[in-house]
């Protein structure tokens, strides 16, 4: 099935779109399915709104099916809002005959731009009136070409325009080939495979033929069916195949019932399929690209399917690790160079540290020097060429000072190297448990009813007790004036930045060692312990009639602060560690690892370590996503993973 417009279905879609000009802006959307689509909704006087759609990379017509909007806009579509909205069309034009369409407005005296790419891969560019990028829908840069703001739009160097294109132009096209004929016409006149099919078939020539076996251009060609000059035939093909555009027949090709192509006018090669014909192009391409709502859950449901997310993940590290190499041997060499050029980078240095305290401007310093290539004055960095590289040096310090900031920057990127490798290790572990062991089939979980403690840290002890620390001072204070009864324990860690942390105890029950021992373990690691990157520390417990919010004269008790009157019952040296679970009822758990160990049956243990919370919340549903796949998110997404995570670095416990 045809994904995209070729530069014939882009030329009679501008054709058709004229009667937009003039017509004005209300509202723009942008959808994220598949594919991705911008619509613009206008309004043309005596006419009323229309739809136009637009998926970079693959079409653009007018549409009677609009995909509903997302409730949030995206960034992209509040920015083309912000510029276009209730601007009016003045131009719809296609570039060079390439499919590059370019939409100008004029809101008041202002004039902006909407350049579409309908090229793989695809992009939608805003650009003011001077083609200055406002902002890309992707930022990318490729062939000596940035899409990134600020940056002048630059249009892809222009080809052979076939509608234009000479007998001369022809033959010297085809001297300059080194492939067959079919394959030159679709490349180099940029008119696909299907429509040089036809001209060729129209011109009386082997679509298959050399162009280097057309030595003799002036006629005696084999394949050449009573002409006496191939470039001649081939243009007259051209001129009759194009010429159809003015008398077009837009229409779908069916294969019994699966639509497989889209075309402005009859091809021979679907002489004998069955077609439905329209009265417009952009009708045609409304019917032959609309997918129902039913139809885009379904193709999500196959693509959902078809990912495997440990191949993913396993390809996305290994590009990490060539990434890693290739920073780490760069920057290992710019140290080296540095070594190699130490008479020069040393005298260069003093000699701009010497101009400066002279008085000389850094435009002066630079303009006089050939080897500076770069000077950034706010870094007090200059950036010299060095054996063909260019390498920024800081001017505060010397030679070997300079080359040591290179080195331990290497240094970090082979950490981080030495990490993706363990990463890539762990995931191909997986992968053959998975073999192995089939992924667990579970429905999707439903979302438990809150509770008073869920927005508090909690958990249940190994016997069953419900203990609960504050997230902040806030959460410390309610705890202890709203939740703290008289026959509760109250803990907290020996060091600052704690929580309160409460074990409730219920009438005439006794709290067992085991649970005074986890209460202990959570209250220190979820205290400034944690993120210290200590593995121990000291907590005590006291009775509730001992914690008190009074001050003694002269003193102040700070919020989610208080004053312990009495003998305290100290832990020393308690371990730090939590895990995180999942329940047999797929309910996510979290605290010190024995009570979660105890009431789930996947487990995950967490350690203090040099990643931040969402980077580890994110490491924990991969793993908890491969056992139980991606319906596991509905309670178990890296959002509610991370409400369980100490304060500062960690990592997964191995």
């Amino acid at each position: 099935m045809k994904q995209g417009l070729t530069s014939i279905d882009v030329a009679v879609a501008v054709s058709e779109l004229q009667h937009l000009v003039g017509a004005r802006i209300e509202k723009i959307y942008k959808t994220d399915g598949d594919p991705e689509t911008i619509r613009l909704n206008l309004y043309r006087f005596g006419e009323g709104r229309c739809d136009l759609v637009i998926a970079p990379g693959a079409y653009m017509h007018l549409t009677a099916h609009p995909t509903p909007s997302p409730k949030l806009p995206p960034t992209f579509a509040m920015a083309l809002r912000k510029y276009l909205s209730h601007g009016r069309i003045v131009s719809i034009a296609q570039y060079d005959f390439d499919r590059i369409v370019e939409i100008k407005t004029m809101r008041g005296e202002v004039e902006n731009g909407l350049i579409l790419e309908l090229f793989q891969p695809g992009n939608v560019i805003l650009v003011n009136h001077e083609q200055r990028i406002i902002l890309p829908l992707r930022p990318v840069t490729f062939r000596g070409r940035r899409i990134r703001s600020g940056e002048i739009y630059k249009l892809p160097d222009m080809q052979l325009n076939p509608t234009e294109i000479t007998v001369d132009e022809l033959r010297s096209l085809f001297l300059e080939s080194n492939t067959n004929l079919v394959k030159t016409l679709a490349t180099k006149l940029n008119m696909g495979g299907l429509v040089a099919e036809e001209i060729c078939l129209r011109s009386g020539i082997d679509k298959n033929t050399n162009c280097s076996d057309l030595s003799d251009l002036s006629g005696d060609v084999v394949g050449v069916a009573g002409a006496a000059d191939v470039a001649g035939a081939v243009h007259r093909g051209i001129a009759e195949v194009f010429g159809r555009l003015d008398d077009p027949k837009p229409h779908i090709v069916y294969d019994g019932e699966k639509k497989i192509d889209v075309i402005p006018f009859e091809i021979s090669r679907y002489e004998d399929r069955k077609k439905r014909y329209f009265s417009t192009w952009n009708e045609a391409l409304d019917e032959f690209f609309f997918v129902s709502e039913e139809q885009q859950a379904k193709r999500k449901e196959k693509s959902v399917e078809k990912k495997d997310p440990l191949e993913h993940r396993l390809v996305q590290q290994e590009n990490a690790i060539r990434k890693f190499e290739r920073e780490k041997a760069n920057l290992t060499a710019k140290a080296e160079t540095i070594y190699a050029n130490y008479q020069l980078v040393d005298e260069t240095l003093a000699m701009v540290r010497s101009e400066r305290e002279g008085g000389r401007t850094w435009d002066e310093v630079r303009a006089d020097h050939q080897e500076i290539m770069q000077i950034d004055p706010r870094r007090k960095t200059v950036t010299l060429e060095l054996d063909g590289a260019g390498v920024p040096l800081e001017l505060e310090k010397t030679v070997p000072q300079n080359a040591q900031v290179y080195y331990d920057r290497s240094k970090k990127i082979g950490s981080k190297l030495d990490g993706a490798l363990r990463a890539v290790e762990h995931t191909r572990e997986l992968m053959k448990d998975r073999v192995k062991k089939p992924k667990a089939k579970i429905a999707v979980p439903r979302r438990p009813k809150p509770r008073w403690y869920d927005r508090f840290r909690w958990f249940m002890s190994s016997d069953g007790f419900l203990v609960v620390g504050g997230r902040d001072a806030s959460g410390n204070e309610e705890i202890v004036k709203k939740y703290l009864e008289k026959r509760d324990i109250f803990m907290h860690s020996q060091v600052p930045g704690a929580p309160a942390t409460v074990i409730k105890v219920e009438r005439g029950k006794q709290v067992p060692e085991q649970t005074i021992a986890e209460a202990a373990q959570f209250a220190v690691s979820y205290s400034s312990v944690w993120k210290a990157g200590q593995y121990t520390g000291d907590c005590y417990w006291v009775n509730p009639d001992q914690v008190s919010k009074t001050p003694e004269h002269g003193e102040f008790v700070a919020k989610g602060a208080f004053i312990i009157r009495g003998k305290r019952n100290y832990r020393k040296d308690v371990r730090v560690g939590i895990a995180i679970g999942i329940t047999d009822d797929l309910r996510l758990i979290g605290g010190p690892i024995s009570a979660v160990k105890k009431r789930a049956g996947f487990v995950v243990e967490i350690v203090p370590g040099r990643f931040n919370q969402n980077d580890v919340a994110k490491k924990v549903y991969r793993i908890v996503s491969d056992k139980f796949g991606k319906a596991i998110k509905a309670i178990a997404s890296p959002d509610q993973i991370v409400r369980f995570l100490p304060p500062g670095g960690s990592d997964i416990g191995r």
